[in-house]
């Protein structure tokens, strides 16, 4: 019982660090599809501007980079992850 308690401990602490480079992945490449299409067009944002969009936004960039693909794969394990294994939602808040 005690190592099973441990495995999904551990499995958590990687659930974290795969959300965190998902969450890393996800600014460089906005951050890199942004500033080539504000240079290309001269768009200009102020502080207070938001941009929000959906993920396939980056289907459409011309810059098929391997940051979209890697991130797509980390999501998809992770996914699996919480589906073949039994957590409570409160194990899983981080991921909301």
């Amino acid at each position: 019982m005690k190592s099973k308690k441990k495995y999904k401990k551990e499995l958590l602490k990687s659930l974290k660090h795969l959300e965190a480079a998902e969450s890393a992945s996800l600014r460089v490449m906005t951050n890199l599809m942004l500033l080539k299409e504000m240079k290309e067009n001269n768009i200009k944002f102020k502080k207070s501007d938001v941009f929000s969009f959906e993920d396939d936004i980056f289907d459409y960039s011309e810059d098929k980079n391997v940051l979209a693909k890697l991130r797509k794969k980390t999501m998809k394990a992770m996914q699996k992850l919480v589906e073949n294994n039994q957590f409570k939602d409160k194990e899983l808040k981080f991921l909301a």
